[in-house]
Order: C-alpha cells, then sequence, then structure tokens
C-alpha cells in the first residue's frame, strides 16, 4: 500500500520555491499546512500567509518568502517525524534546534505549536519538521 507525505510535500514546495528565488509560492489547504505556515509567518521565516479559495477541495495557500538582503530567511527546513517512522516527544524532551537559533514544529492534541509553547503549555506531540 503506497503512502503519501503531505507535510513533506508541503515543506519540500517551500524548500523549491526558497531554492529558485521566487517570491511566493502556493500548495493545497489543509489543517496541518495552515498551521504550519502560520508558525513559520509569527517566527518571521514567511511575510504573509493567505488562504484562497471557499469550497474545501478548491482551498489553496498562499506564502509569501521572506528574504533578508537578498538571502532566504529559512536556511534550512526539514521533515523529522515521517511516515515510516513516527517520532513523538513528550515536553520535556523536545529537542532544541541549533542551541535554540531555529525552532521545532510538533502536532499535539492542543493543535500545530512550535517547541517554545509546547514546553509552555507541557504539551508533547509528534515531531513535525525542525528549521532554522
Amino acid at each position: 500500500m503506497a503512502s503519501h507525505d503531505n507535510i513533506g510535500d508541503f515543506l519540500t514546495i517551500i524548500r523549491n520555491a526558497y531554492k529558485a528565488g521566487k517570491e511566493s509560492c502556493s500548495a493545497s489547504h489543509s489543517n496541518i499546512r495552515e498551521g504550519i505556515a502560520k508558525i513559520l509567518k509569527d517566527e518571521g521565516y514567511v511575510d504573509a500567509v493567505e488562504i484562497k479559495g471557499d469550497k474545501p477541495a478548491e482551498k489553496t495557500i498562499e506564502l509569501t518568502l521572506r528574504y533578508v538582503d537578498g538571502v532566504p530567511a529559512i536556511t534550512q527546513i526539514e521533515r523529522v517525524s515521517k511516515p515510516g517512522r513516527r517520532l513523538y516527544y513528550e515536553y520535556r524532551a523536545i529537542p532544541r534546534v541549533i542551541g535554540g537559533m531555529g525552532i521545532s514544529i510538533l502536532t499535539t492534541s492542543k493543535g500545530v505549536l512550535k517547541d517554545s509553547d509546547c514546553r509552555s503549555q507541557k504539551a508533547g506531540g509528534e515531531l513535525l519538521c525542525k528549521v532554522w
């Protein structure tokens, strides 16, 4: 049975858009993708997040990418937990990214959260990706 990694595809769309020097990128909508995009906006990795479309099948997420003096704001974005190997952490064990310089994004029972929010709310979950 084949499986499809929607989160990995979303991260690849963002990574490829930065490498190609695009000013924006778009992907189909899902609640987890929307949560990841909002965290990236709140942390300053992208300039804007816009949800387009009215019907659920037509919804897309449009990201306006951020560059600082022509250099992408995201140096690296990598998928951690994959469909073949899920990685779950309790809030005390969530790994720090580059000594706190980057962020981890987790899906928890309280929604999609960044690592510092997980620690403050004492919520563990599946580690989706690391961004720096």
